[in-house]
């Protein structure tokens, strides 16, 4: 039967689209709600939605399937003696030209699907499932890609082997934007990658680079890739000076303020000069020459970005054996995700000011106290509530501007608590969606950010935060207590050089 039955399929495919739009319409042949058509219509429009996001992630799974298996075949057809290269040039051409994708983009498309069906199965049948988007697929395949096939499979056991424990209330990656998933598979493979985060951030930064795009209507973009501290402390100065200028006469947004800032501080014939060589992690330094370490090259000792008494904080999550150069495991820069240890190292040394340590729990990585230099409770809880969330709690917002506010999921008025598990950090925009819509938000704990309700009754998990133990020297674990109790140990280690001989590990709840 072959191209009859194939024909037929997609004929009855066209024919369920045509009742789907109907309905989408309002024409279909009953309404949705007999009682309040509209409001049906209205959830039936969301449940057409829903199922249309996983037929079409199944016909992506089709289209990587048919597209591996032509090429299979097309590579068996080809005559004796043909280059392989001259293959594959064939086969993409062919593929491009059927989906009308240029060549680069025929060419991803057919590495993409090469992974899925060769090295990734279980993102593959997730994909046909409906359960992961095409785009979810690509992110699986992006970060496998410089793993080894151990690496690779426990990468898709983490977050897709229905066996791997995980937080009951927890978003699975298909529930989650695409963005928010890449965070998460970006942090795991940095945290597992059989070469050291160091190694590897050694030859990333060898390839730090600014790249200039010209865009719509007389404007560019001017993006520069950058060691993850450096970026991040400039991202996080300009949203202080931007939101310093702010005022009842400051016609211009806060997007705008950021940008002519930037705009100021690179175009500035001027120099500011500093005192010291090393920048700190509001106002970094040249990058450091990773063949040796060392904080030099030129422009070393000048600041040319613009003066101001404003300081932005970076919370930095470091295992305290990591701190100290006995393990090289990986920190986590609040914002960014995993940074290397000796990145994190130099942050406590030059950035102390604008610096709070995290302690983390020995037993699962949950942070368990945040140094502080205050302590006023209302700045702890607010670096508690970053910690907890990561970002904006709202499904798929990635916002961690400072800007986000302290907000009771249970008012004060109704019986709610200022205590950690009855607060919530929203970005304004979805603080104020809060508070003028029937979104609302779902009880959170200590650990667990709230969830989300939306109008129509529908519930939206939280994501969680990747937490992981800290791997421990042996020696360390051998001088551990045998049953930890529910206080706080002291832990002597031997001094080193410029750094403190007394850490405090805590055990249980804190």
């Amino acid at each position: 039967m072959g191209r009859e039955a194939v024909e037929k399929a997609f004929a009855e495919i066209r024919a369920a689209l045509a009742v789907l739009n109907a309905e989408v319409d309002g024409r279909g042949s009953e309404p949705f709600s007999a009682a309040d058509p509209l409001a049906g219509l209205a959830e039936g429009s969301l449940d057409i939605l829903a199922a249309a996001g996983a037929v079409e992630a199944g016909v992506a799974g089709l289209k990587a399937r048919a597209a591996m298996k032509y090429a299979d075949t097309a590579h068996a057809l080809a005559p004796p003696g043909m280059p392989v290269q001259a293959q594959e040039m064939a086969v993409a051409a062919e593929i491009g030209c059927v989906l009308a994708l240029g060549p680069r983009a025929a060419s991803a498309f057919l590495s993409v699907s090469h992974a899925l069906t060769t090295t990734l199965p279980l993102t593959l049948a997730a994909l046909q499932s409906g359960t992961i988007s095409w785009q979810h697929a690509r992110v699986m395949v992006d970060e496998a890609a410089t793993l080894d096939a151990a690496g690779a499979a426990a990468l898709e056991a983490h977050f897709l082997d229905p066996d791997t424990p995980r937080p009951a209330g927890a978003a699975t990656i298909g529930e989650m934007p695409v963005h928010r998933f890449k965070h998460k598979a970006r942090t795991w493979r940095e945290r597992h990658h059989t070469e050291s985060i160091g190694k590897r951030h050694a030859k990333a930064a060898a390839d730090r680079r600014v790249e200039y795009r010209p865009d719509q209507d007389g404007m560019a973009w001017l993006s520069a890739c950058l060691p993850a501290d450096q970026a991040m402390a400039g991202w996080n100065r300009l949203n202080a000076l931007a939101r310093g200028m702010q005022g009842p006469h400051e016609a211009r947004t806060l997007t705008q303020l950021r940008a002519d800032t930037f705009a100021e501080a690179i175009l500035t014939s001027g120099t500011n000069t500093s005192s010291s060589s090393r920048g700190s992690i509001d106002s970094p330094s040249v990058p450091a020459d990773t063949s040796t370490g060392a904080g030099t090259g030129a422009g070393a000792g000048t600041d040319t970005t613009p003066s101001s008494s404003i300081r932005a904080q970076v919370l930095v999550t470091v295992p305290v054996v990591s701190l100290m150069g006995v393990t090289d495991e990986p920190a986590m820069l609040d914002g960014y995700g995993p940074i290397p240890a000796s990145m994190a190292r130099d942050l406590v040394a030059n950035g102390a000011d604008s610096f709070y340590r995290v302690l983390v729990d020995p037993r699962d990585g949950a942070p368990l106290e945040i140094g502080r230099s205050s302590y006023r409770v209302t700045k702890a809880m607010r670096n508690w509530l970053r910690l907890r969330d990561g970002q904006c709690p709202f499904p798929g917002c990635s916002n961690p501007s400072l800007d986000n506010e302290a907000d009771h999921l249970l008012a004060w008025h109704h019986g709610g608590t200022i205590g950690i598990s009855n607060l919530g950090q929203p970005c304004p925009k979805h603080h104020k969606l809060r508070h003028t819509t029937g979104w609302t938000p779902t009880p959170a704990t200590k650990n667990q950010p709230p969830g989300w309700t939306s109008p129509t009754g529908r519930h939206y998990k939280s994501e969680h935060q990747d937490w992981e133990p800290p791997h421990w020297p042996q020696p360390v674990l051998a001088a551990m207590p045998a049953e930890p109790g529910g206080h706080a140990d002291y832990l002597y280690i031997p001094r080193s050089p410029g750094e403190e001989s007394l850490h405090r590990v805590l055990y249980g709840s804190s």
